[in-house]
């Protein structure tokens, strides 16, 4: 499966801090950075950083294609949240096209399935006005914003289950670990794993005496699927130039509430999205953003999930997005939805709004980049987890990984071939729009 060395390292890698890159040898606690640190180190042939849809869907499709074959491969994920999940956060609006191709039986595995429940029935795209609402009649929609045979889910639910199938397959997955840095070999030309953080770091960046080292995950392939702007995976662009050929990546802020209401005002599958006010009064306005209101049953709960994106390049440096946010719950075609109800959880986060164009070179020397990392939310569509799990269970990507992956242990340390999955990638970017 794995070994377990203690190696007597030096705890200079290459920093993660950009302004100190050009000493490939030197971390941010310079003054230290000679000193050998015993080190524990576990091998793996596949480490998957980030426990969401890309990383699990991924490691459940190398393990599947390597049971298939008969071969031994072990797969490890670690992921920075407490829980898989802990750190989703989602709409979500759920085409099934990638789970499809990784689980082809789940519609027929009944309880034992995944939590999917309500299927979209109603579709409404609205332009609102700060009074009144006009909707857009769907046959003037463009196809990627018609819903017919999706999902509304729980995108967190959804990443547990992912993770207890890839636990019966014999993935190996370490919740509450976070990968603070990318472990290179001694020329920085290819990446050998990554590295836990070190605890016992004072303000100063010093070692106190309380000083454990983190831990190196070493692999002959490392994916990162650490989602939108991950910061090993923007050091990885940067390292090997990814982004050479690719537009400048956009960026948006999701704010997102769960709300349980009453039933009298709960219809199942009714999904809503709308432009308009608060963020835009006319066709000149360049400030760009949305909304999404879903309605959703959830072991036995009236749920709606209701959510508001601003894109990040909005010029009025007084925007609040989340004031823009509770001002749009205030809207009539909004506020009967929620009356009588209870906000029950709630949380915001970053999203990937540039497409396919700003799409960088997925692949380097000992690894590649899956999912949002790379920037596969499809913005048009207003959705990402199908692309995250497609990128993930790409066969022809799972094939390349386990072809460079199952080499004698004594390569175990050689660095990696890079695993020519770029294109692969983009086609299935492109087949999903």
């Amino acid at each position: 499966m794995f070994a377990i060395n203690r190696a007597a390292t030096t705890v200079a890698r290459r920093a993660p801090r950009a302004w100190a890159a050009a000493t490939p040898q030197m971390r941010w606690f310079a003054d230290e950075a000679e000193e050998p640190v015993e080190r524990d180190q576990l091998h793996y042939d596949v480490v998957c950083v980030g426990g969401g849809p890309a990383g699990l869907s991924a490691a459940i499709r190398i393990k599947q294609l390597a049971l298939e074959r008969e071969q031994e491969l072990s797969v490890c994920v670690v992921e920075k949240g407490g829980e898989l999940g802990a750190h989703i956060l989602s709409g979500n609006v759920f085409e099934t096209r990638g789970l499809d191709e990784l689980f082809p039986d789940w519609r027929e595995m009944g309880e034992e399935g995944p939590p999917i429940e309500t299927e979209v029935k109603e579709d409404a795209f609205l332009f609102l006005s700060e009074t009144q609402s006009l909707q857009i009649p769907n046959f003037v929609l463009p196809p990627q914003l018609h819903n017919e045979g999706n999902y509304i889910i729980s995108l967190t639910q959804l990443v547990k289950w992912l993770g207890e199938q890839a636990e019966e397959l014999g993935v190996e997955i370490y919740p509450g670990f976070s990968a603070s840095e990318v472990v290179y070999n001694e020329d920085g030309s290819a990446v050998l794993g990554v590295a836990t953080r070190d605890v016992g770091i004072d303000k100063q960046g010093q070692m106190k005496g309380t000083y454990e080292p983190g831990i190196e995950l070493r692999a002959r392939q490392t994916l990162f699927s650490e989602g939108c702007r991950g910061s090993l995976s923007e050091e990885l662009m940067e390292t090997f130039d990814l982004r050479a050929e690719a537009d400048v990546q956009t960026y948006g802020l999701g704010i997102k509430e769960v709300w349980e209401v009453p039933a009298e005002n709960h219809k199942p599958g009714f999904v809503q999205h709308t432009l308009g006010w608060p963020l835009q009064s006319g066709p000149l306005d360049t400030t760009f953003g949305g909304s999404f209101l879903y309605h959703m049953n959830s072991q036995g709960q009236n749920l709606i999930l209701v959510g508001f994106v601003v894109g990040l390049d909005y010029e009025n440096p007084y925007l609040s997005p989340y004031r823009e946010f509770q001002r749009w719950k205030h809207h009539p075609a909004v506020m009967k939805h929620l009356e009588g109800g209870e906000c029950i959880s709630y949380g915001a986060r970053a999203l990937n709004e540039g497409g396919y164009h700003a799409i960088p070179e997925l692949t380097f020397p000992g690894g590649a980049l899956l999912g949002c990392s790379a920037g596969f939310l499809n913005s048009v569509k207003i959705k990402g987890s199908h692309t995250a799990i497609k990128v993930g269970t790409c066969s022809t990507c799972s094939t390349d990984l386990i072809a460079h992956s199952l080499r004698p242990p004594s390569r175990l340390l050689h660095p990696p071939a890079t695993v020519p999955i770029h294109h692969c990638n983009v086609h299935t970017f492109c087949s999903l729009v």
